[in-house]
């Protein structure tokens, strides 16, 4: 069955720019050979290429965001509304003093969707950042950042949000699981690292050290979590995509790491690795209550393997 994903953001892309005004698809449109540009990651406040989604009106807002929901499964777009809306929550913690605010996201477009046979799009701002590189009608999903500050808000004891929950209770599941010589593997230091140690390099590191605990070491209980974790990644994308990164991994060995204390409520931090697959979580204040996440491939983000393939073909 040929995968509709390309087509959906070639369709997607293509909308959003016509409902763009002049002023706002040229700072939308960028060239594909801008590597600068088109290879980025920036997670935190920062001015970044695109088109502001406050500078737009509802059509062209709307058209954003549809071509979002192309590369986000249901559940990871609800994420990631819940982490443009918690930009209101910080702005009225923090005292309404930095002038956060929803509309602060970002759309950029790199090369001509409609005639291209390379292209790209992001969508990015602060704690959100999604890049997807299509060349000859084939996806590169990655990388794919989602980050929650506050991470969860209470109320009478009880969370009232918390989007990203999921990624720290099933870790948290699976160090449980690994029992005290797992555990004595998979934590490869008492300190937290201050963020996601990839950070904002356009090229994550291949291999980061130590490696923590094999999943062949892991239990069938351990090895059934680990894999559920992962997927947990992987399910961010549409169906189709994720099947695919199934088939890729599959086979590979993979990794667990975790850094910190292992009891919630304070920093703590933990990292998946395999073959051309990095994932990391870290919690970054000393309550446990602002995480960063990360899906990477460190050898294929911003479409190094579909870039390599058509290089390749072209020659």
């Amino acid at each position: 069955m040929e995968d509709p994903v390309p087509e959906q953001m070639r369709a997607a892309a293509g909308a959003l720019l016509a409902a763009l005004d002049e002023p706002a698809r040229q700072r939308a449109r960028h060239d594909f050979d801008d590597e600068p540009a088109r290879r980025w990651l920036e997670y935190r406040p920062r001015p970044r290429p695109g088109t502001s989604l406050a500078d737009l009106d509802v059509t062209a807002r709307k058209a954003a965001h549809r071509l979002l929901a192309t590369a986000l499964s249901p559940a990871a777009y609800a994420q990631a509304m819940a982490v443009v809306a918690l930009e209101e929550v910080l702005d009225r913690a923090e005292g309404w003093r930095r002038g956060r605010h929803s509309g602060d996201y970002w759309v950029a477009v790199f090369g001509d969707p409609g005639r291209d046979d390379r292209w790209a799009w992001r969508f990015e701002g602060h704690h959100l950042s999604v890049s997807m590189t299509v060349v000859n009608d084939q996806v590169s999903p990655a990388p794919i950042f989602l980050g929650a500050n506050p991470a969860t808000v209470r109320h009478a004891g009880r969370p009232v949000s918390r989007p990203l929950g999921p990624e720290e209770d099933l870790a948290r599941e699976l160090l449980d699981a690994l029992g005290p010589t797992g555990r004595a593997a998979a934590v490869v230091t008492d300190e937290a690292p201050a963020d996601i140690i990839s950070a904002t390099r356009a090229t994550a590191p291949g291999r980061l050290d130590p490696l923590g605990v094999p999943r062949g070491r892991l239990a069938p209980s351990g090895r059934a979590l680990l894999d559920r974790l992962v997927a947990l990644y992987l399910d961010r994308l549409p169906p189709e995509l994720a099947t695919r990164e199934v088939r890729r991994l599959a086979g590979g060995e993979l990794h667990f790491a975790w850094a910190g204390p292992v009891g919630p409520g304070q920093r703590h931090y933990y990292r998946i690795q395999g073959d051309d697959l990095l994932i990391e979580y870290d919690n970054t204040t000393e309550d446990g209550n602002h995480a960063h996440t990360v899906l990477r491939r460190p050898a294929s983000d911003f479409g190094a393997d579909v870039l390599a393939d058509h290089h390749s073909a072209a020659h």
